[in-house]
Order: structure tokens, then sequence, then C-alpha cells
């Protein structure tokens, strides 16, 4: 990763709370899918836990219209409950089950309610204060990396049992 874009100060993901935090952040966050931007937004929450870069929470407020499809199936997270998933279309693009958002988060995550998180590595391009993300590894997690939160990362082979 290059330098930061950011003045914010440097984070260290096994710094972050067990059982997870949820923060506000005034961060720009842009997110690009086929050819368009779907997401704008200065009023998301980050979800930071031990291990894991932060998950970006963005206000359903921000989607553009049109761009999310509710799909079946729910997972349950043992911290935030019950999940819902979306496909995210955009430009011809469709990414199958690509966002989630917690309809009724437990009370510990119910600033969660009203917003919505995807998988940066499967959209186009995902921007926090002009910084292109890299995604967190794994199938399941939805973390975002930018120059300004420090590893190792809970995610790729062989972290399962951290």
């Amino acid at each position: 990763m290059g330098p930061a874009v950011t003045d914010r100060p440097a984070e260290d993901v096994w710094q972050y709370p067990r059982p997870p935090a949820v923060e506000p952040s005034d961060e720009l966050v842009v997110v690009e899918l086929g050819g368009s931007e779907i997401v704008r937004t200065s009023r998301a929450l980050r979800v930071l836990e031990t291990s894991h870069p932060p998950t970006y929470y963005l206000p359903l407020a921000d989607v553009a219209p049109g761009v999310l499809h509710p799909v079946g199936g729910t997972t349950w997270c043992e911290w935030k409950g019950s999940a819902d998933y979306f496909d995210v279309v955009a430009g011809g693009r469709t990414v199958p089950a690509g966002a989630w958002t917690y309809p009724s988060p437990t009370p510990a995550f119910a600033a969660l309610t009203g917003h919505l998180a995807l998988y940066p590595g499967r959209m186009d391009r995902c921007t926090v204060d002009g910084e292109v993300v890299q995604a967190q590894e794994g199938d399941f997690y939805g973390g975002w990396i930018t120059s300004r939160v420090r590893g190792p990362f809970k995610g790729a082979p062989g972290t399962l049992g951290w």
C-alpha cells in the first residue's frame, strides 16, 4: 500500500475490542459498481473488532435507488443478530449477496439499523477519503483495509482459529 492519504492516526486492529464496537465516521466513503457511483457518504459507521480491519456500514439513504435487490436467506452474528442480504446491481453488473443489513440488530448494535455493509472486494472500487480500499481476505469477511489500519488481519488461509 502507498502512503496514507489521511492525517488520521494509524490503528492496530489487535487493539480493537471484543465484543466489537461501533463508531461514527466522517470519512468520505465512495462505492462504485458497473461504472456507476452507488454510494457516497460521510455518515458511515465503522464496526471495530479485534484482528479485523473495520467494516463500514453505510446509510441506506445514501445508496443509489434501484441498486439493492433483496435475496432470501439470513446469517447469524453472535454480536449483531440476524442479517438479511441483497444482490447489488448497477451498470449491467450483479454482485450476488454482495451486501447485508441488520434490520433488527441486538441492542448493543442498534446504531446499525438503517445501514448496509458490503464486500469491498466484490465492487469495482471502494474508497475511504480518496484511498482505494483493499478487501479483507476470506469468504465471509467484509473488512476494509486502508493504510490507516495495521494487521495482521484475520481471514487469510490459516487464520480461522485466531
